[in-house]
């Protein structure tokens, strides 16, 4: 429902004027709030799983990404093994934004094979967060990828509909922190249905475990 109203005249309108106003705002405004948040690394763990490394970019990948922090996690449970990265931006005014896993994952060898935005209920929300799933493949190996960003008021599958939230916030709230937050599960040795419901399992359980860690 998100995208027809996205891909709507009215909704065109609508960005043209918050692209009107964004330029307002990045050209005389001279304040933006600009967060402050615990480093990644103390983030609690989630229950039942065990971390079992935990590592941040390396400098190229760091350069590249320009994140004022960033962590990848580990976690098993039993035979069950996924990763979570979370990357934090303070701010996007200087035009450092989250790079997408759609064209981070097929540079590094993966090829997409599905794309989806799927609905998913979490703990503390009335209605369904809305995020990216996306099925890649590299060789006989294969992965469910989810992903999302998140501001203080904005959970956004969609780039675009990131971007047109950036715009919103940039004007009603002066700031523009954003977190990407990526979530990856093997279905190299399981159907993808068994690693697609683990995985948005592990969905339900890490989103409210970051968004209280992430600045309000």
């Amino acid at each position: 429902m998100l995208m027809n109203i996205l891909n709507s005249t009215k909704a065109k309108v609508l960005t043209g004027v918050l692209l009107a106003q964004s330029a307002i705002f990045y050209g005389m405004s001279t304040t933006e709030f600009v967060p402050t948040m615990p480093p990644l690394e103390s983030m609690p763990g989630l229950d039942g799983w065990t971390i079992v490394s935990q590592s941040k970019p390396e400098q190229e990948i760091q350069d590249l990404l320009k994140a004022d922090d960033a962590l990848t996690r580990v976690f098993k449970r039993g035979d069950d093994e996924l990763s979570m990265f979370v990357a934090f931006f303070r701010t996007q005014r200087a035009g450092v934004v989250p790079h997408s896993p759609r064209v981070c994952l097929p540079g590094s060898g993966w090829t997409p094979t599905d794309s989806s935005f799927v609905p998913v209920t979490v703990p503390g929300r009335p209605e369904p967060i809305t995020i990216n799933r996306y099925v890649v493949t590299r060789g006989e190996q294969k992965s469910i990828v989810y992903y999302w960003y998140q501001t203080p008021h904005h959970i956004s599958a969609s780039e675009f509909a990131a971007k047109m939230y950036l715009m919103l916030d940039s004007v009603r709230y002066q700031r523009s922190d954003t977190a990407l937050v990526r979530i990856i599960v093997s279905a190299t040795d399981q159907s993808e249905a068994v690693a697609d419901a683990k995985g948005l399992d592990f969905v339900r359980l890490a989103f409210p475990v970051v968004t209280r860690h992430l600045p309000r």
